[in-house]
């Protein structure tokens, strides 16, 4: 990933959060039948190895787990993002020098990757992702509500992905390049969007305090 060293993010915790907040990954395999991806909830052990290890599952039909990959996966995990106007740029009334960009969030996790069937991991990869995703629900649905042969048949029927992390690239451009005036003009402008991802972005373009 192409990150100038402007919207670089080195910082372990604020990887680890997009990677939290993350809903859905992306799985990208090289193999000899070309690249192969898959869309796919991924989960991040945090106390397990150097970087931690990635936990998912594909469907057992999903042909990507077969194919050898050639090095490492990567798994790709988005943040927010917003398209930015000029006309919020103060720079455009003095200047009109000025062109559109998109502001995101990006991390890439790199590492070797595992397919597995045991049940016993299965188990534990898919309660701990349902966990991840039905803690904060009134009333949280558990993979132990419904009945034990059935779980032990939907397991059948999917392969555990197990990626321990050799190394990540955070970027995060969120208009730091731009002067203060700009920065505060895009700022309000994402805020007044009707767009909700719009003002989810707002608040993390970077403010004089």
């Amino acid at each position: 990933m192409y990150i100038p060293p402007a919207f670089r993010d080195d910082d372990i915790e604020s990887i680890r959060a997009t990677i939290r907040a993350a809903r859905l990954a992306s799985l990208v395999t090289a193999t000899t039948e070309g690249l192969v991806a898959t869309p796919l909830p991924l989960f991040l052990d945090e106390n397990d190895g150097e970087h931690g290890v990635l936990y998912g599952h594909v469907a057992k039909a999903n042909p990507q787990w077969k194919l050898q990959p050639i090095g490492d996966a990567l798994a790709i995990f988005a943040g927010p993002d917003a398209y930015v106007t000029p006309s919020w740029y103060a720079t455009k009334q003095e200047t009109e020098k000025v062109v559109p960009t998109w502001n995101y969030i990006a991390v890439l996790a790199y590492g070797p990757v595992e397919f597995f069937q045991e049940p016993e991991r299965l188990l534990e990869v898919v309660t701990r992702l349902t966990s991840k995703h039905e803690g904060a629900r009134a009333e949280p649905w558990a993979v132990s509500d419904a009945p034990a042969d059935f779980i032990a048949a939907q397991l059948r029927g999917i392969v555990g992905v197990r990626i321990p992390v050799v190394r990540f690239e955070g970027k995060r451009k969120m208009s730091q390049n731009r002067p203060e005036a700009d920065r505060i003009g895009v700022a309000a402008g994402l805020a007044a969007s009707e767009n909700h991802t719009d003002r989810e972005v707002a608040p993390l373009i970077p403010l004089p305090s």
